[in-house]
């Protein structure tokens, strides 16, 4: 499912969420209005190496921000496949991967550098 706000749009694989699209849609509007801070939410993280490392940036609070090498280092891996991870996340916003920024800059995003500022602004991080 495509989900637009903020100027952009955000490709939800459905299939790994067990509510339906309109509560799905309703959450995300919900966050992206400010009026939520957490998913209410039954996902299924992708296999493998994937979904171990979506698993630890989904461990990242709302505000709050981590880098690409902390990340790797928390799972054994490098900073550029954590990169890699976050570019190819299927949950974006529900599993946070905006929250995962450079040691000097805020890195990539998807959906666009514009787009990972305001999601950052909006949860009130420092970035």
């Amino acid at each position: 499912m495509i989900i637009e706000g903020l100027n952009a749009e955000f490709i939800i694989n459905e299939d790994l969420v067990e509510e339906s699209e309109e509560e799905v849609r309703r959450q995300v509007e919900e966050f992206l209005s400010g009026e939520r801070q957490d998913f209410d939410l039954n996902f299924s993280f992708p296999g493998g190496g994937p979904g171990f490392v979506l698993r630890e940036i989904n461990r990242i609070t709302y505000g709050e921000t981590r880098t690409y090498s902390e990340i790797a280092e928390e799972v054994d891996s490098a900073p550029i496949a954590i990169g890699q991870y976050c570019g190819k996340n299927p949950l974006p916003l529900i599993i946070p991967c905006h929250r995962v920024v450079g040691k000097n800059d805020l890195g990539g995003y998807r959906s666009g550098i514009q787009v990972k500022e305001k999601l950052l602004a909006l949860e009130g991080a420092d970035f």
